[in-house]
């Protein structure tokens, strides 16, 4: 008997990775839904019994996918499969009927064992259980073009985010929102227009801290709004010390958090050990231009990551931008093709 399997994510990188997780021998038809829109279309018609969900999606997110699963009472088992770990993400999804939950990138041995457990892989067929073969490592949504760099780095950095905040969130015990993480080419001298978060009118304290490893080299750059500081100091528990002073340690033990973390998360998915400088504050109470000025004299472009962080409930925000350098391109490019090879 054939098992209708849905795989839903806006990344085909993610896509691709999620079906060479499936088992070689299990009698499947996969079908990809490219975000929580296409994959609801999909439900209606019958395209899957079992569905593999991504969370943070464009448009339509896999929370609103699973309420609508809810809503229209949808003949479907989900499992999610998210870079989001925070404990509160698990619980939530787990309300809204997802049967288990699978972090990003995917564990095959996991993947195996859940659809046993689940009554999805019958014990004659997982006595013959292999990772898929090649036909399989293949699998993309029909007339898919290649992965890009920038959609190879989107996922990447979806992960790594993941991790940050899923320690931030311990730390604090809060709810970070989980944004989509921007990925551009960008000149340096442009790098204070692209930030999408920031406000003109507004002021942020800035700090940096270098890291290079074998083929990369760059700089991650924390800008905190100035508004968020007083929250900030509170959860950290700063509320008695000299106002300036408590700034400079919300800087300094946000970008701790935030730096290691996500860094440690790209290092790991890259196979590389990525050592980090001395964390230096830039400025404080400033705009982002002045802030940045150090940048717009040099004119070699950059591969920007920005995210922007947000704490649920909280008036708390902070942006973090993970410049590489333009000669850590081919690095990254070879890389791409050992990880969907």
């Amino acid at each position: 008997m054939t098992t209708r399997v849905l795989i839903c994510d806006d990344s085909s990188l993610a896509r691709k990775q999620m079906a060479r997780a499936l088992p070689a021998n299990w009698n499947a038809d996969v079908t990809f839904a490219t975000d929580g829109r296409d994959a609801l279309e999909k439900l209606r018609a019958g395209a899957g019994e079992l569905m593999f969900l991504d969370l943070n999606m464009p448009e339509m997110d896999g929370y609103q996918v699973l309420e609508a699963v809810l809503k229209e009472d949808l003949p479907v088992l989900t499992i999610v499969v998210s870079g989001d770990i925070q404990p509160e993400a698990r619980a939530r999804v787990r309300k809204l009927g997802a049967i288990d939950f699978i972090k990003k990138p995917t564990d095959t041995d996991l993947v195996i064992k859940l659809l046993q457990d689940y009554g999805f892989l019958r014990p004659e067929e997982l006595a013959q259980v292999t990772e898929q073969p090649d036909k399989q490592q293949a699998a993309s949504t029909p007339g898919e073009s290649p992965i890009s760099l920038h959609e190879y780095l989107q996922e990447i950095a979806n992960v790594a985010m993941g991790r940050s905040s899923d320690l931030l969130a311990r730390l604090l015990r809060v709810f970070v929102k989980q944004p989509i993480p921007r990925v551009e080419m960008i000149a340096r001298s442009e790098l204070s227009m692209a930030i999408s978060a920031a406000e003109e009118d507004s002021c942020y304290s800035a700090v940096c801290q270098g890291f290079t490893g074998a083929g990369i080299a760059g700089e991650a750059l924390l800008l905190f709004s100035d508004a968020s500081f007083n929250d900030m100091a509170e959860l950290l528990h700063y509320e008695e010390m000299d106002p300036e002073t408590v700034q400079v340690e919300v800087l300094m033990d946000m970008s701790s958090i935030l730096f290691g973390a996500f860094l440690k998360g790209i290092g790991d998915q890259l196979d590389l050990k990525l050592g980090l400088g001395h964390p230096t504050v830039l400025g404080q109470h400033r705009q982002i231009g002045d802030l940045l000025e150090h940048h717009s004299t040099r004119q070699e472009k950059l591969l920007c990551i920005e995210i922007s962080y947000e704490l649920e409930d909280r008036d708390i925000s902070c942006d973090m931008l993970v410049l590489l350098t333009e000669d850590s391109v081919p690095f990254l490019e070879q890389r791409l093709q050992y990880l969907v090879d």
